[in-house]
């Protein structure tokens, strides 16, 4: 039997539920206080960053840098103490951009007038379409039922985000939009991004990771305004699309590091963060922040020779920006096996930046339990504010694991507005990290990690297939699983 060491009862409001916890405050709070010194003396998360972004650039999936980051990942788990690193190899269809442009020009009319874009990526290798300009506006269900009779054969423009949202409005993934976009009938796709200054951005247009079967481009907002103002001056305006792309079968890998836990081996901690980023820069803050995160964690257990409980295992998922391919995979192997029920709890570190609290991702019972450990956070380091969230998300690595009934948890991270901007965009670059708060990242994530790892008990576990439906549909998540071909449950 597992001795519990207990410390003082809370009452949460709003969750009306009395706890006590199996962990031992001041053991925690002195491991904690070991953790952030050793952090904020020795954190190598930004110069690692660097360096990879230099000698690297972009890392991409499929791609020779893709393959030059999995072995950097490699090397520094090794270089940091790490006996037990491997690859988990995964098949995908690679997705590489040629050419793609865009004209625009009212129907039997030779006043063309060409737009700067971008392919998102699972286009078509080759498309060549014209037609009609439909405005669909944010591109929510209701936006694409509100122009249902006159899209099939059509053009949709759509944001990427919402402009002047509605009130309670949830957006949905530029996947999911385009997905909308080809149940309708429609034959291409134009998103508008909403971020000013003629920025384009890239990202899959694809819910599964495979090839769409119509062009899907990115414009700026200001082309987006330009073109929506045409339109009203004509009501005819056609877009003609013209893309090649590549396409084709490669190998890629995740990248685990396993640190054995030291009396339940057998039960798994999961913390990861996509390796791989877009191509038009280096993907510092998409994903660098979170990857390089995980490693300088990783270093940190192994500096403090910190032996867990429970066995850790480090993930750097590939194929993530292309479908959560590396995450799928892992996942699915984790399953065949029997491992998946091991799996107690995954943290997901995805653009994770300076935290100041923590997420249940819809756990309620976990909202105590993490409560109490961002209480011990807060008193090591009184800057973390300890706020708490409790919703789920989709579209990064933790989904294919969330999915299959697996806890989630998430640090509440923040970026600020200049940075989001660049998001899959070619101004994604080492100037926006900024170091302080990488080293925030590091040693709040890895004190989280320790407590889970070092619990007596957690007090979840993996849901079975009834119970993770409901979740799922309590967490507002069955419309956008079922509009990706993801919710496997049947009425």
């Amino acid at each position: 039997m597992r001795k519990r060491f207990t410390i003082p009862l809370l009452l949460l409001g709003g969750i009306g539920l009395l706890s006590a916890y199996p962990f031992n405050r001041p053991t925690l709070e002195k491991v904690f206080t070991r953790i952030n010194q050793e952090v904020v003396q020795n954190s190598r998360a930004y110069e690692t960053l660097g360096e990879a972004t230099r000698q690297i650039g972009h890392r991409l999936t499929g791609s020779a840098n893709g393959s030059r980051a999995e072995e950097y990942g490699y090397k520094l788990f090794k270089q940091y103490g790490f006996s037990d690193v491997r690859y988990t190899p995964f098949e995908v269809e690679s997705w590489m951009r040629d050419t793609a442009t865009l004209s625009v020009v009212p129907y039997k009319s030779d006043n063309f007038r060409d737009v700067e874009v971008v392919a998102l990526a699972h286009s078509p290798v080759e498309a060549h379409i014209q037609g009609e300009i439909v405005d669909v506006g944010n591109g929510l269900e209701g936006d694409f039922a509100a122009v249902k009779e006159r899209l099939k054969g059509k053009v949709a423009l759509v944001n990427i985000g919402l402009a002047a949202p509605t009130k309670g409005a949830r957006n949905l993934h530029r996947s999911e939009k385009t997905a909308l976009a080809i149940q309708h009938g429609a034959i291409g796709v134009i998103m508008v991004n909403l971020v000013p200054g003629n920025v384009l951005l890239t990202g899959t247009a694809s819910v599964t990771g495979k090839l769409i079967s119509v062009p899907s481009i990115c414009i700026s907002l200001e082309s987006g305004q330009e073109i929506r103002r045409w339109m009203q001056e004509e009501k005819n305006l056609h877009a003609l699309i013209d893309m090649n792309n590549t396409s084709r079968k490669i190998r890629a890998r995740n990248v685990v590091a396993t640190l054995k836990g030291s009396q339940y081996p057998d039960e798994k901690i999961i913390v990861g963060g996509h390796l791989d980023s877009w191509d038009l820069a280096t993907g510092a803050i998409d994903n660098g922040i979170g990857a390089f995160s995980v490693i300088d964690i990783a270093r940190t257990f192994k500096a403090l020779k910190l032996k867990p409980k429970r066995t850790i295992e480090f993930v750097l998922f590939m194929g993530e920006e292309q479908g959560l391919l590396g995450s799928r995979s892992l996942m699915e192997d984790m399953k065949k096996t029997g491992e998946l029920d091991k799996v107690r709890c995954l943290l997901n570190l995805d653009m994770t930046n300076d935290p100041n609290g923590l997420n249940a991702f819809g756990r309620n019972e976990m909202v105590p339990f993490l409560t109490q450990i961002g209480e011990v956070m807060k008193e090591v380091e009184p800057a973390f504010a300890n706020t708490m969230l409790n919703q789920a998300g989709l579209h990064s690595d933790h989904q294919p694991f969330m999915i299959e009934g697996v806890p989630i948890v998430g640090m509440n991270g923040h970026l600020a507005k200049e940075v989001l901007d660049c998001y899959h965009a070619n101004c994604d670059r080492i100037n926006l990290v900024k170091k302080d708060e990488l080293q925030n990242t590091v040693r709040y994530s890895a004190m989280l990690l320790y407590a889970l790892a070092d619990a007596d008990d957690i007090p979840t576990r993996r849901m079975d297939d009834t119970k993770t439906r409901d979740y799922l549909t309590a967490q507002g998540l069955r419309t956008p699983l079922q509009i990706a071909n993801e919710w496997r449950w049947k009425e």
